[in-house]
This record gives C-alpha cells, sequence and structure tokens, in this order.
C-alpha cells in the first residue's frame, strides 16, 4: 500500500490515524511540528501527507509550499471557508477538518492515493475491481452491481481488515442517518454482494457490532 507522513502535533490524534492508516494496510511515519516534517521529507518519499494547519515551529500551510509531487490531504480544526480555499490554492488535494471519523478518512486517503496511481484496480480471489469504470469482473465476467452494492464494496475495500458498523456504512455510502428501524438494509445488500461476487469467507459478520471485509 503507501507510504504516509502523518503531521499532527497532538500525539492522541497522531496515534489515532497512524493506527487507522496501519490497520488499512499502509506504512506510517509520525511528525510532531513542521519542521520535523520537513526534515523527513528532505530524507525521505512518501506516497502521501496528512497535514496539520496549526503546528508548532512551523505552520501546515508553509510546509506545504517545500513539498512538490506528494498529494497533501489537510486534517485541521481550521473549518472556516477562507481556510479552507487557501489550503485548497497552496496545492491540496484535500481538506477534513476536525472532528471526523477514522472511516471518512480513509475512504477520502483512498481516492487521492487512486488519483496519484496509475494503478486503477485491485485484485482479490479471482475478483477485478476496476474503480474508474465501477465495473466488477469475476473470473474475467463482469458481475453487474448497482451504485449502492459498488459504493459498499468500494468503501469495504478502503477499510479492509477493519470492523464498520451499520451506521458507518450508511453514512458513508448512503450520507444519510437512517433510523434503527432501517438498519437491516445494510444487511440485505451484504447478503447480495456475498452471493454476486463468492465473498462469504471476506465479508464476515462482527456479532453485535457490524461487517469486516477480511484480506
Amino acid at each position: 500500500m503507501a507510504y504516509i507522513l502523518v503531521v499532527e502535533d497532538e500525539l492522541l490524534i497522531n496515534q489515532l490515524i497512524t493506527d487507522g492508516l496501519t490497520s488499512a494496510g499502509h506504512s506510517c511515519v509520525s511528525a510532531f511540528d513542521g519542521v520535523q516534517a520537513l526534515d523527513f521529507l528532505r530524507e525521505r518519499k512518501f506516497d502521501l501527507i496528512i497535514l496539520d494547519v496549526m503546528l508548532p515551529k512551523l505552520s501546515g500551510f508553509e510546509v506545504i509550499k517545500h513539498v512538490s509531487g506528494t498529494p497533501v490531504i489537510f486534517v485541521t480544526a481550521k473549518n472556516r471557508l477562507d481556510d479552507r480555499l487557501c489550503g485548497l490554492d497552496l496545492g491540496a488535494e484535500d481538506y477534513i477538518t476536525k472532528p471526523f471519523e477514522m472511516p471518512e478518512l480513509l475512504a477520502r486517503v483512498r481516492v487521492v492515493l487512486r488519483r496519484a496511481s496509475r494503478n486503477e484496480r485491485f485484485f482479490v480471489d479471482d475478483l477485478t475491481i476496476d474503480f474508474d469504470a465501477k465495473k466488477v469482473y469475476k473470473a474475467g465476467k463482469e458481475i453487474k452491481l448497482t451504485a449502492k452494492e459498488f459504493g459498499i464494496l468500494d468503501m469495504f475495500i478502503t477499510n479492509k481488515n477493519c470492523v464498520l458498523t451499520r451506521e458507518q456504512i450508511l453514512d458513508i455510502v448512503w450520507s444519510y442517518h437512517f433510523d434503527g428501524e432501517t438498519l437491516h438494509i445494510i444487511d440485505v445488500y451484504i447478503q447480495q454482494l456475498r452471493k454476486k461476487l463468492g465473498l462469504k469467507d471476506r465479508i464476515k459478520a462482527v456479532y453485535g457490532v457490524g461487517y469486516r471485509f477480511e484480506i
């Protein structure tokens, strides 16, 4: 997967981000101020930088001015429109405000890495998932998925080996908060995915919590 520099001065948030990214299969290096971040960037090549704005010694807005060729996602408490526009104008690929949910960050990381990479496909068992075309092939034969089914599959791959609650799946794929009586819709869609793609041994139910896509 990707080699990611996480620049965040708050220890607990830095650890939360690195733990989430590591669980998704990425390799991370942590920096806790702007100067340390630039030191790492001079020494190594990264696939992505997760960058806070309000950092000791040198702000994230200053750090990004020294970045060339590496995509940047700002993760910050500065949520005013002019701050977001400033970050994007400086060349960031995305701008996420705190507090945030880890599945959302992982999904955005996936999008940015996919955009920066020529490899737009994911392979597991006899499946080929083409993210650009939003198509899935099983043993070379296209399997038709609905938009929601593909969205759930994409989300599972983004968060592989992580447990996702039904509420998180609904928030990510539907961008809508369903009440408890309608959460069973997730079970229906997941049963359909398992059947269509032969993923019974990959998409595991976690009793009382949700589901995990195991790789």
